[in-house]
């Protein structure tokens, strides 16, 4: 990490996946676009509210949602690392089923939380075993220079959906209020269909392994981020990334627009807007380019994000839906490198979704502690107060990271792409396609 990473980086990923690699790589764009297709997320805050919610049960159901989240990531992830991220895959489609349709049978304050308790569960027993199938089943077949491509397509072909479904929401809801959730719930039973045709893979390191016990597996995951200062420093810098992103695309959303006078009629436009600027981005995290290791980019972007937000307290109103729109664009390009840098530094005998889910456990442990302070600033009205002092705070801690991580040496990264010309221990640089265009 000092200095730019060596090595061509204007490269192909590699040669072709084989026909293997590739059916990992289609049911994996698949299930994550079917998976998340949440089809009343630009609705679900007018939804509670016509159902009788106000806005302090609102902003204390999401609270209850990220801290839910993060008891549930460590068993998950353990779950995932003995019975096979496959099958974790599988139980987390039917549990996401089944959460989306709860708004629909009961549509009240216990409704609505037993939902988002569910979807907290549903997720994670996805979240780390997701990017830990698709990271182990490509390197089983020999494609591992494809996963960064990998997971960046499947999440702009998931935000893609979004941008075709979402304008739909509207007149779908005027022939049945509850058609965004039953759409939800199919659109998870499909998930699961992926999920159902994903090949076994075979066991290497600890993924799918079933010898041990919770607290064996628990113990080798913290055991691996005591060892690795490098690994755990890595999983603190994607906090700022994921909160900001969450924050703003989920909770601030709808208030900052309406703050600056844009009504409801044109949220839908600019959800869309944003999506699609978050879409293209995602699909090409390798025209960050290679003036910048990947965790200065990481960085650099998650400064870039907390000024977009910031600025959005004194822009003019569409202005801020530039903002916005930027703001988009740059979680689109930083979340797929982040992703690729905790894969690669996680020790191959590790049990990877256990380590995956801790990162997410500290990221919703922080969005849990943020809605609760969003809903105390909106009550107050110091919205611009709020936006303000989430970027002064990122600011001051991500540069501190990025120093440590300098001085930090990686211990060892989980089967990176061997070069003669690079140290055994530094991290592959993001892989380029040669003339690679957007379709």
């Amino acid at each position: 990490m000092r200095g730019r990473p060596r090595g061509p980086l204007t490269r192909s990923p590699g040669p072709a996946p084989s026909p293997a690699a590739r059916r990992v790589i289609r049911l994996n764009n698949g299930f994550q676009l079917l998976f998340n297709l949440l089809w009343w997320m630009p609705v679900f805050y007018a939804y509670q509210r016509d159902a009788g919610l106000s806005d302090v049960q609102i902003f204390g159901i999401q609270s209850i949602y990220y801290i839910a989240f993060c008891l549930f990531e460590i068993p998950t992830g353990v779950i995932a690392d003995r019975i096979g991220t496959r099958n974790c895959l599988r139980a987390g489609a039917v549990v996401m089923t089944a959460a989306n349709l709860l708004p629909v049978l009961s549509p009240s304050y216990p409704g609505f939380l037993a939902h988002f308790l569910a979807i907290a569960a549903g997720r994670s027993l996805t979240s780390g075993a997701a990017s830990a199938y698709l990271y182990d089943g490509l390197h089983a077949e020999g494609a591992g220079t494809h996963y960064l491509r990998a997971e960046g397509t499947a999440r702009a072909l998931g935000l893609a959906a979004k941008v075709v479904c979402w304008p739909l929401v509207g007149p779908l809801m005027a022939l049945a209020p509850q058609t965004p959730y039953v759409l939800s719930a199919a659109s998870a039973a499909g998930s699961l269909g992926c999920a159902l045709a994903l090949p076994r893979l075979a066991p290497q390191g600890t993924s799918g392994r079933r010898r041990g016990t919770l607290l064996r597996d628990t113990g080798a995951a913290l055991r691996a981020l005591r060892a690795s200062p490098w690994l755990a420093l890595l999983m603190a810098q994607g906090v700022a990334v994921f909160t900001l992103s969450r924050i703003c695309q989920v909770n601030l959303f709808q208030p900052i627009l309406l703050e600056h006078g844009i009504k409801e009629g044109a949220h839908g436009g600019v959800l869309a807007a944003m999506t699609v600027a978050e879409a293209v981005s995602s699909a090409r995290p390798q025209w960050l380019g290679r003036r910048l290791s990947p965790a200065a980019w990481v960085s650099l972007l998650s400064v870039a994000l907390a000024a977009a937000l910031a600025a959005t307290a004194v822009a003019a109103p569409w202005t801020v839906v530039a903002l916005l729109c930027g703001f988009a664009a740059l979680t689109g390009f930083v979340y797929p490198v982040q992703r690729k840098l905790v894969n690669d530094a996680i020790p191959k005998d590790a049990p990877r979704a256990t380590l995956l889910s801790v990162e997410s456990i500290v990221d919703r442990g922080v969005c849990a502690l943020a809605a609760v302070a969003a809903g105390a600033y909106l009550a107050a009205g110091h919205l611009d107060a709020l936006l303000w002092q989430s970027a002064a705070a990122t600011c001051v801690l991500t540069p501190a990271l990025l120093l440590g991580l300098r001085h930090t040496r990686p211990i060892g990264t989980a089967r990176a792409t061997p070069d003669p010309a690079r140290p055994p221990h530094e991290p592959v640089p993001l892989p380029v396609d040669e003339g690679a265009a957007p379709r």
